[in-house]
């Protein structure tokens, strides 16, 4: 697998364009038709690699953002992922040896990257963290993050809980580890006035998870709310709640066209949407803009993309974006 992204990294396409004393936005539209960059800048190749699991539509939705801007950037994007930390930390190697031009990497297991960063800065690589790590980044020596405060997005649903009128909640962390996870649970449970436990399963195995969540619901008739961390794992904690005869309102974190059909149809009550596809499009582009000027945002803190509660209504107007992959 390394070697493969060796290769990938090492593929370059020159090429650029440039339309004279036109607005900058007449160059990126006549571009976009064009199918061609709307800058200048040289061909840079920029990596991104993150903690996503095979299949998680989520991480499908960051790198269409990426993708996106990496095209009207003139980037060479290069996309690698897995769940285990020390293969991330492998792939980060792998850029660093490709001597790539920039790089793009989620802190789930912040400690397993730690050392690896430090080289990619060292040799003078910029980093830009993204979706999960916020409270490592800086440290790290990353130019900025770009995601959600998870400890402030869990507060978000501990308090849109209480507006529904919860009692009892249950919320179900599918990657044990993942700092971001235990954030968003100890964010829900420090607003909400029910209460809250935190029910662990094993995410890469849906019948797995399904039955934990169904045996709990069983166990406990008075939990009325179970919240999930993830969008592929809401239509399980829902096909859980029927099969234990259960009341309880299934609510989560992220945001998909699946997720978006429960909220419609009633089998939802919320989603928490962090608009992963700007996760991913603001990367890449922050990352252009400090070799191309030197910019940075943020100030030394995180450029907040989330949270946004999203209910029924906010879903059939988010419908459009949603059916094109970027919501």
């Amino acid at each position: 697998m390394g070697a493969l992204l060796a290769v990938a990294l090492g593929a370059s396409l020159a090429g650029c364009s440039s339309t004279g004393g036109k607005r900058a936005e007449e160059r990126a539209r006549e571009a976009a038709q064009q199918g061609r960059p709307a800058v200048s800048t040289p061909r840079w190749t920029f990596a991104m690699i993150t903690h996503a699991g095979d299949g998680d539509t989520f991480w499908d939705i960051v790198q269409k953002g990426a993708k996106e801007a990496a095209a009207k950037d003139n980037i060479e994007f290069v996309y690698s992922h897995d769940d285990q930390a020390q293969q991330q930390a492998q792939y980060v190697q792998a850029a660093i040896d490709q001597k790539v031009q920039g790089i793009i990497v989620s802190l789930a297991k912040p400690e397993a990257l730690k050392d690896v960063l430090a080289k990619a800065v060292k040799a003078g690589i910029p980093v830009v963290t993204v979706n999960s790590g916020s409270a490592q980044s800086k440290a790290y020596g990353a130019l900025t993050h770009i995601g959600q405060d998870e400890e402030v997005a869990g507060e978000a649903v501990g308090a849109e809980l209480d507006r529904r009128g919860r009692k009892k909640a249950v919320c179900v962390l599918h990657e044990q580890g993942n700092v971001g996870h235990e954030q968003r649970c100890a964010g829900a449970k420090k607003t909400f006035s029910g209460t809250l436990e935190n029910l662990y399963v094993e995410g890469t195995n849906m019948p797995s998870v399904q039955a934990a969540v169904q045996a709990k619901l069983q166990a406990d008739p008075s939990v009325d709310a179970v919240v999930t961390l993830g969008a592929p794992f809401a239509a399980t904690a829902v096909k859980a709640k029927q099969a234990a005869g259960s009341k309880a309102e299934v609510d989560t974190f992220d945001l998909n066209a699946a997720v978006a059909a429960g909220l419609r149809d009633g089998s939802l009550g919320f989603a928490v949407d962090q608009q992963p596809y700007l996760q991913g499009y603001e990367a890449v582009d922050l990352l252009w803009l400090y070799r191309y000027n030197g910019d940075t945002l943020g100030g030394g803190r995180p450029v907040l993309t989330g949270p946004q509660i999203v209910g029924p209504a906010d879903a059939e107007k988010l419908a459009p974006f949603i059916r094109r992959g970027t919501r």
